[in-house]
């Protein structure tokens, strides 16, 4: 018996409920993907896309790393990126951050992590980029919670500025990019309002 049983229980129990609701779901999932959004989130078990924007299985694309990072290096984010935008043709992409972040706050904690250091020092340089605004806070929450804010909106800069998108909006491909952060005390999403467009 596999120590990971009742995560095979759960599973059977929620296709079987799943099927009940709509005896069609899984025939119509399987036989395609059509998202209009991809969404680029931290790996925090808290923030799950499909659940806090309530939509089912097959409606958003995800992509989820440390602390919601896009770096111009890490060809598993952009190879995500160029499929969602060049292949499913997605109508928006959501960069999610969300506060009390654990990869800001050990960006910001000046202690060794071991490898994921190399990772954090982009948050470091999110940091450096807007230090000045940063030091004028003394509270470490609000110091945090404004580094997740920074972070999402130089994220969707990055994004902005791949090739895949460059490439998009040059051919008048119709794509958004949003910059969000997830309140893990309400549940509810706050609009950065930096989206961008191209045009």
């Amino acid at each position: 018996m596999t120590k990971i049983q009742h995560l095979f229980d759960n599973n059977k129990q929620w296709a079987e409920k799943i099927t009940k609701e709509d005896p069609n779901f899984f025939k119509a999932l399987s036989e395609q993907q059509s998202p209009k959004y991809l969404w680029i989130g931290c790996s925090d078990s808290r923030v799950p896309a499909n659940a806090l924007l309530n939509m089912d299985p097959g409606e958003v694309f995800v992509h989820r790393n440390i602390a919601n990072q896009v770096i111009h290096t890490d060809l598993n984010c952009l190879s995500v990126i160029q499929y969602a935008v060049d292949v499913l043709k997605v109508q928006h992409i959501i960069v999610c951050g969300h506060y009390g972040c654990g990869g800001i706050s050990a960006a910001l904690d000046n202690k060794s992590h071991g490898l994921i250091d190399n990772w954090l020092r982009h948050i470091e340089d999110v940091y450096r980029f807007h230090k000045e605004e940063m030091d004028k806070l003394t509270d470490e929450k609000e110091r945090i919670n404004l580094l997740c804010e920074l972070n999402v909106i130089e994220q969707v800069a990055n994004i902005c500025n791949t090739t895949t998108l460059v490439n998009a909006w040059k051919n008048n491909q119709d794509t958004t990019v949003h910059g969000v952060v997830y309140n893990l005390h309400d549940g509810i999403l706050k609009d950065l309002n930096v989206s961008a467009t191209g045009k």
